[in-house]
């Protein structure tokens, strides 16, 4: 059993190097995609405050399928290319955006999430997919959350080859 406690930090650079601590810890040993996403995904939902879903998209034939995620459901299939997500996995680019409604060709899944940041995953080269999180609040991320999730997605890659 995993429990998870609060963490306390000063800076969101020091939650997020946290946080990889504890993600690397729970991932470590085990390489299984769908079990390291759905770790992934709890951990991230249970810790970070102001969230309303947090989980993945993978690339699977030319679109993206929704993975292992925490909260309600959502959609199952994006194009790439569409939307935050299918707009990070196209150009390959984490996205944070302020406010969700004023992104062109918003997918709007939750009818709550009013922000939204996408870490594109990518290992060797190849997009796996995306790390999806929302929140009911405008402009719950920024440059620091982006920086952060980047360095949780790398945890997530290095696990699957480790």
């Amino acid at each position: 059993m995993v429990e998870l406690h609060a963490i306390h930090a000063e800076s969101k650079t020091e939650l997020y190097a946290l946080l990889a601590q504890q993600l690397r810890a729970l991932l470590e040993g085990e390489r299984n995609l769908v079990a390291n996403a759905a770790n992934a995904a709890a951990l991230l939902f249970h810790t970070l405050p102001d969230l309303n879903w947090a989980g993945f998209y993978f690339l699977d034939d030319g679109e993206l399928v929704l993975g292992p995620f925490q909260g309600k459901p959502a959609c199952v299939r994006i194009p790439l290319g569409r939307g935050v997500c299918g707009t990070a996995a196209a150009e390959r680019r984490s996205q944070v955006v302020a406010d969700v409604y004023q992104f062109p060709g918003h997918i709007a899944c939750d009818a709550d999430s009013r922000s939204e940041l996408v870490v594109p995953v990518i290992n060797r080269g190849e997009l796996l997919g995306v790390l999806d999180l929302d929140s009911p609040h405008t402009g719950r991320f920024d440059d620091d959350d982006r920086a952060g999730l980047e360095q949780i997605v790398g945890v997530f890659v290095a696990a699957l080859s480790s």
